[in-house]
């Protein structure tokens, strides 16, 4: 790796130890980062790795739909390292049923998470940007771009999150400081395994006409994340990075609503591709961040 973010403080919010904000976490350590990861359940075996490395880091709890929470950890980050550099706003959490079916409740949680937990970081930590280099990164979805039935809330915050970033961008440009979204397609991640184990050989297909590069991994996302947040990136600002899909590719709709218990169509093949498997983790060979 090329250092490209040697002695930069990078703030990754929502981390877990299988996810996308591990992965980008993992990525950028390696290329120089100090980091600053919240959780809101702790990521021991990230930090196991992240030791291993010698990776510089601190680690928070942080519940983004509090302020006080939020503004406790940007305090904490900002004693610790004097200054933040870029922001990835990984927190997220999902809900799937159609519109009819989800309640007030479960509607306002995604919000809360979703959209405005990521503008409840972002405004405590703008006053500690660096000027003229600094990047906010935004986790989106492709769901956000072209919506998906049995998603409505998720994808109403995903797009939600575009708008921001898109309204961030001219706020900030005279500063000198970045907004850009991230928007994958579907990764290989806990929160899609449990919708894809009972896949029906239709689902599949589909899903294979909207992703003809595959299905990503949270590695993939994290390659992307290193290089919006970077100063390569410097004149990108504003923008949604679709990952793995465009609107060229069909979306496919309703195969990840949940169904009522009923007796099971004999006549479905269901799947049990190694592909829709949680990938097993191996052991990856030890790289020192340098510096």
């Amino acid at each position: 790796m090329n250092g490209r973010y040697q002695d930069q403080v990078v703030v990754i919010t929502g981390v877990n130890d299988r996810g996308i904000g591990g992965a980008i976490a993992e990525r950028l350590a390696e290329e120089g980062a100090k980091l600053a990861i919240l959780w809101r359940e702790r990521p021991k075996r990230l930090f196991n790795r992240l030791n291993k490395r010698g990776a510089e880091y601190i680690e928070l709890a942080c519940d983004v739909t509090q302020q006080t929470s939020v503004d406790a950890a940007i305090s904490a980050i900002v004693e610790r390292f004097e200054r933040i550099d870029v922001l990835v706003n990984n927190a997220g959490v999902e809900h799937s049923a159609t519109l009819e079916e989800t309640n007030d409740d479960q509607w306002q949680q995604v919000i809360d998470v979703n959209l405005t937990g990521a503008m409840r970081v972002i405004r405590s930590s703008i006053p500690h940007f660096t000027e003229q280099s600094g990047a906010i990164v935004n986790l989106a979805s492709v769901l956000g771009i072209a919506g998906c039935g049995g998603f409505p809330a998720y994808s109403a915050t995903k797009a939600g999150i575009i708008g921001l970033t898109q309204s961030l961008a001219m706020e900030l440009a005279p500063r000198g400081i970045r907004a850009v979204c991230v928007a994958p397609a579907l990764v290989h991640t806990p929160m899609i395994h449990k919708y894809v184990a009972n896949m029906t050989s239709e689902s599949e297909e589909q899903i294979r006409q909207a992703h003809p590069l595959g299905i990503g991994s949270p590695q993939d996302v994290a390659a992307a994340v290193a290089f919006v947040a970077s100063q390569e990136a410097r004149w990108i600002t504003g923008i949604t990075l679709p990952l793995g899909w465009s609107a060229a590719f069909p979306l496919p709709m309703q195969q990840f609503l949940p169904t009522k218990a009923e007796e099971p169509d004999s006549s479905a093949k269901l799947l049990k591709f190694d592909e829709w498997a949680a990938p097993v983790e191996e052991e990856k060979p030890l790289r020192r961040a340098t510096g």
